[in-house]
C-alpha cells in the first residue's frame, strides 16, 4: 500500500515508517526539517519538505495514498494547538486530494470510557487540570476535528508511551479505555496502527491500545 506518515521524525512516527517500509509499504514521510528524520534510506521511502499547517502545501504528499497517518503531538507540556491544526490541516488536503483513510494519534488522558474510579474520579481529573492540561485540551479538539469530517478516520488513543521493543502481547479496545492500562511501547502503537488501515469495523471510532 502506499501510505503518508505525519510526524515521522518523532518516536512514534520514526516507528510508523520503518515498520511500513519493513512489510513492503511504500511510505512518503511529510517532515518540516530533513535532518530530523531518523529513517535509512530506502528504495519504498519518499521524504517531503512541506509545511502540515497549509493544506495546498500537504495535497501532493497525500495524493494517491491508501492511507495517511499522523502521529504529530506537542514537544512540549506547554500551550499548544499543533494537533488540532495539524489535523484540520491533514484533512483538508485529503478532502481536496479525494483520500479517505484517515489514522491520527491522541491519548488515553482524553477520554474516560472503561476507566476505574480512581482513574476516571481522581488521577486523571487531576491531570486534566495540571501537567496535562495543555495536552489534553489539544487532543480533544484534534479528536473534535477528526470527527467533524467526512474521512474514513480512526483515533487511537495509547496512554503513556515507551522505548522498548515490541511485545505483540498489548490489549485493545473500541470506544473505551483499556482497563488498567498504563502504557505501551511505540513499536507495539506502531504495529498496531498499521494493522488498524484495513480493519473497517474501526472505521469512524476510537479504539485504545494498552498491556
Amino acid at each position: 500500500m502506499r501510505l503518508t506518515i505525519f510526524g515521522a521524525t518523532g518516536g512514534t512516527g520514526t516507528q510508523l515508517a520503518e515498520q511500513a517500509l519493513a512489510a513492503g509499504h511504500e511510505v512518503t514521510a511529510v517532515v518540516r526539517d530533513p535532518a530530523r528524520l531518523a529513517i535509512p534510506s530506502h528504495p519504498c521511502l519518499q521524504v517531503v519538505t512541506a509545511n502540515i499547517m497549509d493544506p495546498a502545501s500537504i495535497r501532493p504528499a497525500v495524493t494517491g495514498a491508501d492511507a495517511v497517518l499522523t502521529a504529530v503531538g506537542p514537544r512540549s507540556a506547554g500551550p499548544s494547538t499543533v494537533m488540532a491544526d495539524s489535523v484540520r490541516s491533514i484533512a483538508a488536503a485529503m478532502d481536496k486530494a479525494g483520500t479517505r483513510r484517515l489514522l491520527a494519534l491522541s491519548g488515553s488522558i482524553a477520554a474516560d470510557g472503561g476507566e476505574g474510579l480512581f482513574l476516571r474520579y481522581l488521577l486523571k481529573p487531576l491531570a486534566r487540570r495540571t501537567f496535562l492540561r495543555h495536552v489534553c485540551a489539544d487532543m480533544r479538539q484534534a479528536e473534535a476535528e477528526v470527527a467533524r469530517t467526512g474521512l474514513d478516520w480512526t483515533v487511537v488513543r495509547p496512554p503513556q508511551l515507551t522505548d522498548r521493543p515490541a511485545t505483540g502481547k498489548y490489549r485493545t479496545a473500541a470506544e473505551r479505555d483499556v482497563p488498567r492500562g498504563f502504557r505501551v511501547s511505540r513499536a507495539d502503537l506502531a504495529s498496531y496502527m498499521l494493522l488498524l488501515i484495513t480493519d473497517q469495523t474501526t472505521v469512524r471510532k476510537h479504539v485504545a491500545i494498552a498491556y
